[in-house]
């Protein structure tokens, strides 16, 4: 695994700021999608929202050098198209020229902190559209959550809406994540992914916006994986599915996604600390074990 020096990115970014728009500027682009026409992204855009736990580690992503080092080793095994980051992370890449050649998404609402009160009214802190723009990213991604008891969710769906306006107009792919969720009696958000949840969420997802020629929908396999080629004929835009935390049983993840990448409308997968910090901590065979099944 590839080593990262701390103090050489902190020298670059006390010394050279610039450096990151400079890298940026430079860097090799290539198409959304492949010769394959099939996408895998590693995300690593849980930290700007407070969620850095990994099973029983609380505190698993939050060493930054191990997180760079896992997303540089995952980045340079084939059939691994690009990574799905906040700024922070994305421009600690940039200066470490690994974004080359990649796909790269910035994170858009960050603002729904995990496990706080305002977590539904999920403000849009991260990239805007113009930075993707500036900084010759390829895509963009947002994650709208929506609970029918909690008003903040209606000002996550209208920033939603603009936001693939925004992303629209300047011809940029936006990858959707919509839930249906609701608060547990001890306040805890938790996304139902109930066949009938997830069509719902499709649905509005799928609506929002004055054109949806660009949005792509990022979304989870359901309950019950057998319910995912009816729920799946609710739109169709393209559409790749999230990891999210699998714990030990991530065989049982792998086939939950190899049956739902076999429908029409799923393009790939977009996956983060399931690859980047499996169980057994082999991140190289995590993560070509999941390009297989593309």
């Amino acid at each position: 695994m590839t080593t990262v020096d701390i103090s050489e990115l902190v020298r670059l970014r006390t010394q050279h700021p610039e450096a990151i728009a400079e890298a940026a500027a430079r860097r090799p682009r290539r198409p959304l999608l492949g010769d394959s026409g099939r996408l895998m992204i590693v995300a690593a855009d849980h930290p700007a929202r407070g969620a850095l736990g990994v099973g029983g580690d609380r505190l698993a992503m939050a060493n930054r050098a191990g997180l760079l080092e896992r997303l540089c080793l995952a980045l340079s095994r084939p059939g691994v198209d690009g990574v799905l980051a906040t700024a922070d992370i994305l421009d600690d890449l940039l200066l470490l020229g690994a974004l080359d050649g990649k796909v790269v998404m910035g994170s858009l609402n960050r603002g729904g902190l995990q496990g706080s009160v305002f977590e539904l009214d999920d403000r849009f802190t991260g990239h805007r559209p113009e930075d993707i723009e500036r900084l010759n990213f390829d895509a963009g991604k947002l994650l709208v959550r929506i609970d029918y008891d909690d008003p903040g969710s209606l000002t996550t769906l209208e920033s939603t809406a603009r936001a693939i306006d925004d992303m629209a107009a300047r011809e940029l792919p936006l990858f959707v994540e919509p839930f249906i969720s609701r608060r547990t009696p001890d306040g805890k958000v938790g996304n139902d992914l109930s066949a009938e949840a997830v069509t719902k969420s499709i649905a509005i997802a799928s609506g929002l916006g004055g054109t949806s020629a660009y949005t792509w929908l990022k979304l989870p396999v359901t309950d019950n994986p057998d319910d995912m080629a009816e729920v799946m004929q609710t739109s169709t835009l393209p559409a790749v599915l999230l990891g999210g935390e699998v714990g030990e049983d991530q065989d049982g993840a792998y086939e939950k996604w190899r049956g739902a990448l076999q429908l029409p409308t799923v393009r790939g997968l977009v996956v983060g600390r399931s690859l980047l910090y499996p169980a057994d901590g082999d991140v190289a065979a995590a993560v070509d074990t999941a390009v297989g099944l593309l």
